[in-house]
C-alpha cells in the first residue's frame, strides 16, 4: 500500500472513530481505528480525558527532546568545534534533568490516582451484576432480580444472523438499564478470565476463589461488545461479551420475560455459582 493510500485509510479510520456518533449504538472495533471506542460511561469519559492530557504531555516532551537533539547536532558537531571541550559535568543541567521529570511525574500522578480511585468501586450501586468465567463462556447472575441466571456462549459463525458480529455475538446478551449505577462482581470457576468492555472503561480479572469488584454507569442505549483479555486457554479468543443497554422501562419488561426463560430450576447445575464464586455441585 502506497503512503498516500495509507494516509487516506488512516484518516478515514480516525474520522469514523472520533466523529461518528452512531458507533456508540454498537461499540465495537473498527478497521483502522486509532482512538478509543466512543465513551458510554463516566469512567470511560474520564479515561479518554486523561489519555488526551497524556497525549499533550508526550507530544511536548517529544518535540522538546527533538529540538534539543537538533541543537546539539548543529552546535556541537566536529565541524563547528574542531577543538573538543574538556567539560565533563554541568551541575545546573544535572539538577534540571532530575527535577523536571519528577515534576512531570507528579503532575501526571495526581489525575491518575484520582481516576484510579474513581473507577475502583461503586459506593452506592443501584443494582448488581455477577459474572463467572468458565472455559469458555460466562455465567451471569442478577442478585437483585430473584437471582436471575443464564449462560452467555459465543454464536458460531455458521449460526450468525444478519447484523450479528463474528466472534462478538453471544446467544444470550447481558441486558442492563441506562443511567443506572451497576456494581460488577467477577469471579471464575476454573482459570483466570477477564471482563473487558472498552466503551465502559472496564477491564478486570476474574480469579478463581476471589470476588473482584468494579462499577459502571451506561449513559447511552445500544449494544456494546467486549472480550476476555486473559490467556485463559485454547479458546481464549472465543469468549465475547455482549451487553444491550436499554431504557429502565424496557429493562423491567425484559427481567419479567427472562425470569420465565431462564428459570433457576431449569439452569444447569454445573453453571450455578455461589455468592463467593465457587461452583455449586
Amino acid at each position: 500500500m502506497g503512503i498516500f493510500k495509507w494516509l487516506v485509510a488512516v484518516t478515514a479510520g480516525a474520522m469514523a472513530t472520533i466523529g461518528t456518533g452512531g458507533l456508540a449504538l454498537a461499540a465495537q472495533p473498527t478497521p483502522w481505528q486509532l482512538n478509543f471506542q466512543p465513551a458510554a460511561s463516566p469512567v470511560m469519559e474520564r479515561i479518554t480525558e486523561f489519555h488526551n492530557f497524556l497525549l499533550i504531555v508526550i507530544t511536548v516532551i517529544t518535540l522538546f527532546v527533538l529540538a534539543l537533539m537538533i541543537y546539539v547536532f548543529v552546535k556541537f558537531n566536529a565541524r563547528a568545534n574542531p577543538t573538543p571541550t574538556t567539560t565533563t559535568h554541568n551541575t545546573l543541567v544535572e539538577v534540571l534533568w532530575t527535577v523536571i521529570p519528577i515534576i512531570i511525574l507528579v503532575v501526571i500522578a495526581v489525575p491518575s490516582f484520582k481516576l484510579m480511585y474513581y473507577s475502583d468501586r461503586a459506593v452506592e450501586a443501584d443494582m448488581t451484576l455477577k459474572a463467572a468465567g468458565n472455559q469458555f463462556f460466562r455465567t451471569y447472575e442478577y442478585p437483585d432480580h430473584d437471582d436471575l441466571t443464564f449462560d452467555a456462549i459465543i454464536v458460531e459463525e455458521e449460526d450468525l444472523k444478519e447484523g450479528d458480529l463474528r466472534l462478538l455475538t453471544t446467544d444470550n446478551a447481558v441486558v442492563l438499564p441506562v443511567d443506572t449505577t451497576v456494581r460488577l462482581l467477577l469471579t471464575a470457576n476454573d482459570v483466570i478470565h477477564s471482563w473487558a468492555m472498552p466503551a465502559f472503561g472496564v477491564k478486570l480479572d476474574a480469579v478463581p476463589g476471589r470476588l473482584n469488584e468494579t462499577w459502571f454507569r451506561i449513559t447511552k442505549e445500544g449494544t456494546y461488545y467486549g472480550q476476555c483479555s486473559e490467556l485463559c486457554g485454547a479458546n481464549h479468543g472465543y469468549m465475547p461479551i455482549m451487553v444491550k443497554a436499554v431504557s429502565k422501562v424496557a429493562f423491567a419488561a425484559w427481567v419479567e420475560q427472562a425470569k420465565k426463560e431462564f428459570a433457576v430450576d431449569q439452569a444447569p447445575e454445573s453453571t450455578r455459582v455461589a455468592s463467593v464464586g465457587v461452583r455449586v455441585e
